[in-house]
């Protein structure tokens, strides 16, 4: 739309200015078609006389007060440029034929023979400033309206052709929908068999809780686009909540060695608990699968400010912003499916909350959230 608003706009550039100059083109040919006409007017009048110069000033005057002429304001000039009558205000004469000052027209004739005293023809035109600013508007209307009739076309054509694409995501989105809440029930029963499990390598049961427990995480993530609920905020510490979830997936760090370590005030936050609980699950989550084995992480949350930082693999400058992006994966090794950080993303926009990120290839990566102050 804006591509085709421009080659309109353009268009109708050309078209005005084409139009402008003819317009003026035209009001010149006129106006010095009438000033020939009056020129030959005087000629014809001395002429009549017999002498050119035998009339007095006062006759003289009154002829060219009365002479016919055309619609035109007109002035009779001297050779000295001073007016012998002129309906023209405070004009001074010029060599210029023809020129446009102040929004008027005005052409110049010179008679040398000087018939009658007048030397100089000046024809004066008001209105082509105002038939130039009316032809303005109308192509600016006609813009618009050639705009607003191409974008309702092109709204309903969008709608026409994309129908297909947008019935097949709709397809795809309860696919997902339904195997997702599929997938619910045997995860819930494996974590709470897990739990009633005795006898068992220590090892074993927790490498079995891990899998078990990133299922889960996996699941909320792929269900946070499709619910679709608001939930109402309330106001939470937040440092507990950073310390459930870690204490949550407890059993994932510690399957890869993992080192972590919390530095945590108590800090009220406004928003729903599931949001906060995906937030928190998504940022470790991230931490956890681009660390290698024996890595650290550390979170810190201080003056509204909450730090993940992790020692992984670290991510390349010229994808930083990629990285947010849904389906987006920067490393295909470590699995995922690109919708991790994109939650994250949504989650801050949707509660205000600033989000950042530095990071350095193969050194590492820190996400900080700045969380907006809680008003009492």
């Amino acid at each position: 739309m804006i591509s085709v608003f421009i080659l309109l706009a353009i268009i109708g550039y050309l078209f005005f200015e084409n139009n402008r100059v003819s317009m003026q083109n035209a009001m010149k040919f006129e106006m010095m078609y009438q000033a020939r006409m009056l020129s030959s007017s005087i000629v014809m009048k001395a002429m009549d006389d017999g002498a050119k110069n035998e009339m007095d000033l006062a006759s003289q005057h009154d002829f060219l007060k009365h002479l016919k002429h055309c619609r035109f304001q007109v002035g009779y000039y001297d050779k000295d440029k001073q007016p012998i009558y002129s309906e023209v205000d405070e004009f001074k004469v010029t060599d210029q034929s023809f020129f446009i000052e102040d929004g008027s027209a005005y052409t110049v004739m010179e008679d040398k023979s000087d018939h009658l005293g007048v030397h100089y023809i000046v024809l004066k035109e008001n209105a082509l400033s105002k038939n130039v600013q009316s032809l303005r508007i109308k192509i600016i209307g006609y813009l618009v309206l050639s705009f607003i009739l191409m974008g309702i076309v092109g709204y309903f054509l969008g709608r026409l052709f994309l129908r297909p694409v947008r019935e097949q995501i709709e397809s795809l989105d309860n696919f997902i929908s339904d195997t997702t809440h599929e997938l619910n029930t045997p995860i819930s029963a494996i974590l709470m068999t897990i739990q009633s499990l005795k006898d068992i390598e220590p090892k074993k049961l927790q490498r079995l809780e891990a899998s078990a427990k990133r299922l889960s995480v996996m699941y909320s993530s792929l269900t946070y686009r499709l619910e679709g609920k608001v939930e109402p905020s309330e106001v939470l510490c937040f440092s507990d909540v950073v310390k459930e979830r870690v204490e949550y997936v407890k059993e994932l760090i510690d399957s890869k060695r993992l080192h972590i370590s919390l530095d945590l005030e108590p800090t009220e936050v406004l928003m729903p608990k599931t949001s906060s609980y995906r937030l928190i699950d998504n940022l470790l989550s991230n931490a956890i699968k681009y660390s290698d084995v024996g890595d650290s992480i550390g979170i810190t949350l201080k003056d509204h400010v909450l730090k993940v930082k992790d020692t992984g693999v670290g991510i390349d400058k010229k994808v930083q912003e990629d990285i947010f992006k849904r389906y987006y994966r920067e490393n295909d090794e470590r699995g995922g499916f690109g919708i991790g950080l994109n939650i994250v993303l949504a989650i801050c926009k949707q509660y205000k909350i600033k989000l950042d990120l530095e990071s350095k290839k193969g050194e590492g990566s820190t996400f900080i959230l700045t969380f907006p102050v809680v008003k009492k």
